[in-house]
């Protein structure tokens, strides 16, 4: 039974470790966040308590010493200084080792623990004393008690603009205050039909953070405040406008362009403060009584998702069937029955599929923590920046991602962004900029990582080529087809080889572990612009919605994502087709006979159907024997004989047990091609 909860110690510890770690890194941008301080010493206070009553007696231990030096932060008897921040940051790896192995036998991990209680200690005695901060040129402090965050609400009247007032001008004064994010609330605006140019529709909410005090913001306003409702209100003693997770909660809650209002602020900065507390009208906290709680999540194993979700895929495999079955026996009760079960597998299916799915800022932490450490060890000054942490994916795809995206940042800190002073001779800012983003596009995800660093010259990238013998001086290669030469097998642009990485190093293997969960990567670069790599996966890798066709006597899926319309064209249309195109709908488009692709005798139908698929920024159509319908795949591995194939992603088996082979539509028109161009050389 102990084991047990031991177990559940590890997984809970590992969360509050992950929470320092993270709230660290915002701390750095703002070291005087008194909300995030708490967040840090809350975690550090629950790891000792429960650590001790585990028995993983050195991380309590060690954890307690962390806990007095930020007990003395929170009470502004310490600084946040760059010194404290590094020695915090090597205690969250220290404890990450602990939680591994609290015995500590290995003697390193025991040297590490004993160098970093000294230190704490040290910060502890105050022999870091707070005026280290003002040494210190990477954390710039906001002036304690000078600062001020305000909400304002500005509502014209529609008639304002009647005696010459513009209501912009008043909002640019505004800026000249302080800090100032200003949010318009079009939601009033009326229809066209009914639109009067010389009325104002759009009120404005405005956080300022200012030195100034509610006077100075309402006399802005003294000559309209017969023609306006104002409020100005109090949100924080500090800067708001300089915590990330306040100004991306600011954006989300505009999508609509709808007021926010003071009060749904004042709990969302509550969260940010300590809990059971809220900010009153003038920024101060307040308890409030504790509501019964309930329960709104609950921790499940992992293996427990994963055998949820194989019992999900043979409920859809036998579904299957069982329609099927319905169909041939004709019977109306048992159709009825079929479609029922058919409606509720697909509802079951949406929702194991919405409990696996994670949010790609589960690994932002490991990743803001990479930029920050080997940036300070490569000497550069690089900002990371991350954009639609939100977006979700399947937990298996995300485990297997982790890797690929930490080579990707590698290769751009090391090769891509330059040493600042190479960066101001090229007319650029010192600091260089990472940018991850992500979104969905369909039924899939796309990543992508920015730099804007150096770039890869092409020139460079044929050159090396033809050295290693991969082309000679005559092949000839678009732009795209030379830059995907990194993803080749030991191709490598770098003049060193580092412990860092090597721009091409290793890029074989990124290339080859997303490919294993049936992702794609591209590589766009600019000379001196910088590098776009561009990941994209699908949505889930167990169940897919699919079209199933037939060719000869083989049935195939191609997912619906990529598919745009379905044609049926007269046979020996498709098969006198000058260079494989077609004209539908007045356009003309490539195609590929798949008989002809897959080595098969000319069946000399009437019809054959063309699907058309979206590949890039184009469409190409595949001419099947016939269209069977929508069909829910439940993806099987091909097994290791058939591993190094390109075209076929999986398998899946039909309701009367016939296999049906998934088509990846992408790599199969690219093998196609490839190999039609051999055979036009030969």
């Amino acid at each position: 039974m102990i084991e047990n909860f031991k177990k559940k110690f590890v997984e809970e510890a590992t969360e509050h470790i992950l929470d320092i770690e993270q709230a660290l890194l915002f701390l750095e941008q703002n070291p005087n966040n008194k909300p995030l301080i708490e967040r840090v010493f809350r975690a550090m206070h629950t790891l000792k308590g429960s650590g001790a009553m585990f028995g993983f007696e050195k991380i309590s231990e060690f954890t307690h010493n962390l806990e007095t030096v930020y007990d003395l932060v929170r009470n502004d008897e310490l600084a946040i200084t760059s010194d404290l921040l590094n020695l915090t940051l090597a205690s969250v790896d220290h404890l990450n080792a602990l939680l591994k192995d609290d015995d500590s036998s290995n003697p390193l991990v025991m040297q590490q623990h004993q160098n970093l209680i000294r230190q704490i200690d040290e910060f502890a005695k105050g022999d870091n004393s707070p005026d280290i901060a003002q040494k210190d040129e990477n954390i710039v402090s906001e002036s304690k008690g000078n600062n001020k965050t305000f909400h304002v609400l500005f509502q014209p009247n529609e008639d304002i603009m009647n005696n010459g007032t513009n209501p912009l001008f008043l909002l640019d004064e505004l800026h000249s205050l302080g800090d100032c994010l200003v949010l318009p609330v079009v939601n009033k605006i009326p229809e066209l039909v009914e639109f009067d140019p010389n009325k104002c529709f759009t009120s404005w909410e405005i956080i300022l953070s200012t030195s100034s005090d509610i006077n100075a913001i309402s006399d802005v306003f003294i000559f309209v405040e017969d023609e306006c409702t104002l409020q100005v209100n109090t949100l924080a003693n500090y800067n708001l406008l300089k915590n990330n997770l306040f100004t991306e909660k600011i954006k989300e809650f505009k999508l609509h362009g709808e007021e926010i209002g003071l009060s749904r602020l004042q709990d969302f900065i509550s969260t940010l403060a300590a809990p059971e507390t809220k900010l009153d009208g003038a920024g101060r906290e307040e308890k409030v009584p504790s509501k019964e709680q309930t329960i709104s999540s609950i921790r499940v194993a992992s293996d427990k998702l994963d055998q949820l979700m194989n019992l999900v895929s043979e409920l859809v495999t036998t579904q299957a069937r069982l329609s099927l079955f319905a169909e041939n026996e004709g019977s109306p009760e048992l159709m009825a029955i079929a479609e029922n079960v058919q409606k509720l597998s697909r509802q079951l299916r949406d929702n194991a599929f919405s409990i696996v799915l994670i949010p790609i800022e589960n690994m932002l932490t490991r990743f803001q923590r990479l930029v920050r450490d080997l940036s300070r060890e490569l000497k550069k000054d690089i900002v990371f920046m991350a954009e639609g942490t939100d977006t979700e994916l399947d937990k298996t795809i995300i485990e297997n991602l982790t890797d690929p995206l930490m080579h990707i940042l590698r290769n751009s800190l090391d090769h891509g962004i330059e040493l600042p002073a190479a960066r101001i001779a090229k007319g650029k800012p010192a600091q260089g900029k990472i940018i991850l983003k992500a979104f969905y596009s369909g039924a899939n995800v796309i990543i992508q990582v920015f730099d804007d660093g150096a770039g890869i010259d092409p020139n460079i990238i044929r050159t090396k080529a033809i050295q290693k013998n991969l082309i000679t001086t005559d092949t000839p290669l678009t732009r795209k087809e030379i830059l995907d030469m990194i993803f080749v097998p030991g191709f490598s642009t770098a003049a060193n080889v580092t412990d860092v990485s090597g721009r091409g190093v290793g890029m074989d293997v990124v290339k080859r572990k997303i490919a294993d969960i049936r992702g794609e990567v591209e590589v766009e670069s600019e000379v001196n612009i910088g590098t776009t790599l561009t990941i994209k996966l699908p949505l889930t890798l167990s169940i897919i919605d699919g079209l199933l066709v037939k060719i000869d006597d083989t049935f195939y899926v191609i997912p619906l994502s990529v598919i745009d319309k379905i044609y049926a064209v007269e046979h020996q249309k498709l098969a006198r087709a000058f260079n494989n195109t077609v004209v539908l709908d007045g356009e003309q488009l490539p195609f590929f006979m798949l008989r002809d692709e897959f080595g098969l005798p000319d069946n000399n139908a009437s019809h054959d159907q063309v699907i058309i698929v979206r590949y890039e920024d184009k469409r190409v159509g595949f001419a099947v024997d016939n269209v069977v319908g929508e069909y829910q795949a439940v993806l099987k591995p091909l097994g290791k004989h058939y591993k190094r194939q390109e075209i076929i992603s999986g398998a899946t088996i039909l309701g009367d047990g016939t296999i049906a082979l998934v088509m990846d539509t992408n790599k199969a028109i690219k093998f196609f091609a490839y190999k039609n161009t051999l055979n036009t050389e030969d």
